[in-house]
């Protein structure tokens, strides 16, 4: 099978963790990106999750498409299952994409199953403050996820103001 692309839109931005021959902004439709996770495992833990990021229903997505090599295909796709599948609450999908070049294509991505139990419904950013300046998990503070995410769609010219009033909200004590 030939090249392909995988959205990303949270850490896959920040850290990927495959080999990729070609990046370009890109533009999701239908999806839009929340904090609608609860974290049991990376940012926070059962007895109090965190919360990282998802694509929700509804809306569009700026993000980061990463091309990967044909060849690179199955060892790929298999680490992302690895990485995204840990605990099921996302759903691998094939999406369209526009690029930053225009161009169409199709990409893999991940977006949260709402039937799963760690779905996060929509909260008011006070609440996502609060759970994310206490949560902690294997891969560190939950307030580091959501600061290297907004500091990476910064660098990339991708505004997202809720996802930056938390981290003002996380530096000036405020929830």
């Amino acid at each position: 099978m030939g090249d392909f692309w995988v959205f990303g839109y949270g850490s896959l931005i920040w850290r990927p963790g495959f080999d990729f021959i070609e990046e370009q902004k890109a533009r999701l439709h239908g999806w839009r990106r929340g904090l609608c996770v609860h974290s049991w495992v990376h940012r926070g833990t059962k007895e109090a999750p965190g919360l990282v990021l998802g694509l929700d229903r509804g809306g569009s997505c700026a993000g980061l498409a990463r091309k990967v090599s044909g060849e690179k295909r199955e060892p790929v796709i298999q680490y992302l299952r690895e990485r995204e599948l840990v605990t099921n609450v996302y759903l691998e999908k094939w999406v369209p994409i526009r690029l930053a070049n225009g161009e169409k294509t199709q990409a893999l991505t991940y977006v949260v199953d709402q039937a799963h139990d760690q779905y996060a419904k929509p909260m008011a950013v006070e609440q996502l403050v609060e759970i994310i300046r206490k949560a902690q998990g294997k891969s560190g503070e939950n307030r580091d996820y959501v600061c290297n995410t907004v500091t990476s769609l910064k660098a990339l010219g991708i505004r997202d103001h809720v996802l930056e009033r938390i981290v003002k909200d996380l530096d000036t004590g405020k929830a």
